[in-house]
């Protein structure tokens, strides 16, 4: 494909983890379990918050969008990898390329912004117990995710332009497991100031003001539940908020831990560990942290399996 005397190709070459091919079988099973369970766990969630009358509540509202996120994410990203594993030469096409990029732009921006959210709702649960159904009604929820998702969106589609106008003159093999940004701009024949401004405009967005909303949201929980005298009143209190604190810190901190080292430091292996962190294990582990540490989802587990998810507990 030729314009204005710059090449950009028809498809792309993934170098992909590994040449072997008996690692790339194991990687295969490994990565094909983790995408089943991530489907399964992620579907249930969205199957108990939905179908539960008392899982209709802020907190498992936002926790079902975050379910729907993770299945969409894992679903852009993981079947062609598992395709690419089994075979020796992994194309993909520009089209595809720009699509996949697209939707694990928008699908990680959302889910960063989404965790703020729930931040706040944890905030208002714990500083404001009083007001908290006035305060966290469903048409600020509703507004809540509706932001998450258009801004989402919105910072995906201009990142993706920006990466995906960029001509290789004919350079096509991309030494990573799916297309990412980073990997795609190493591959410019052209200036690539503009994509870094964009790059750094991108993770200010998504990722450094809703990390610094979260970090606002707990120090004033921290302090509220230090204010309360009782030892079973802060572990009641620090119960509510731990399940999204543990995926708040694995989800933020490999992101800063990614974005805050210097770029030279940083290697296309381990471009490759994060991208795989984001696709692979943190889908399969959100709702295994939220269903093994939450009473509510376990009793739901139980009355959907017992067929009365809408009956009133008397």
């Amino acid at each position: 494909m030729r314009r204005d005397n710059l090449t950009w190709v028809n498809d792309f070459v993934l170098l992909g983890l590994s040449r072997d091919q008996r690692v790339q079988v194991g990687l295969f099973f490994l990565f094909g379990a983790a995408f089943l369970l991530t489907l399964l766990g992620n579907g249930l969630m969205v199957l108990l918050t939905g179908l539960d009358s008392r899982l209709h509540l802020p907190m498992y509202f936002f926790l079902g969008h975050l379910s729907v996120v993770d299945i969409c994410y894992t679903s852009s990203g993981v079947p062609q990898m598992l395709v690419h594993l089994l075979q020796e030469t992994k194309t993909i096409s520009f089209a595809r390329c720009g699509a996949q990029l697209f939707f694990s732009l928008a699908l990680g921006g959302t889910e960063f912004l989404l965790l703020a959210a729930m931040a706040y709702d944890r905030y208002v649960a714990v500083c404001d117990p009083l007001r908290y159904a006035a305060a966290m009604s469903p048409r600020l929820c509703g507004l809540l995710a509706a932001v998450c998702w258009l801004v989402g969106l919105a910072n995906s589609s201009v990142e993706t332009a920006i990466t995906m106008r960029l001509p290789t003159c004919g350079r096509n093999v991309l030494n990573h497991v799916a297309c990412e940004t980073l990997a795609l701009v190493r591959l410019a024949c052209v200036d690539i100031t503009l994509n870094q401004v964009v790059i750094v405009a991108s993770s200010v967005v998504v990722l450094l003001v809703p990390c610094c909303l979260v970090s606002l949201s707990y120090a004033h929980i921290a302090a509220a539940i230090l204010r309360i005298r009782s030892s079973q009143g802060r572990r009641k209190a620090f119960g509510t908020c731990a399940s999204h604190l543990a995926v708040v810190s694995m989800s933020y901190g490999m992101a800063l831990f990614t974005y805050l080292q210097p770029r030279s430091a940083a290697s296309a292996e381990q471009d490759k560990v994060v991208v795989l962190f984001y696709a692979v294990v943190t889908p399969m582990l959100n709702p295994l942290i939220y269903s093994l540490r939450n009473k509510d989802m376990k009793a739901a587990l139980r009355r959907l399996l017992r067929g009365r998810t809408n009956t009133p507990q008397h």
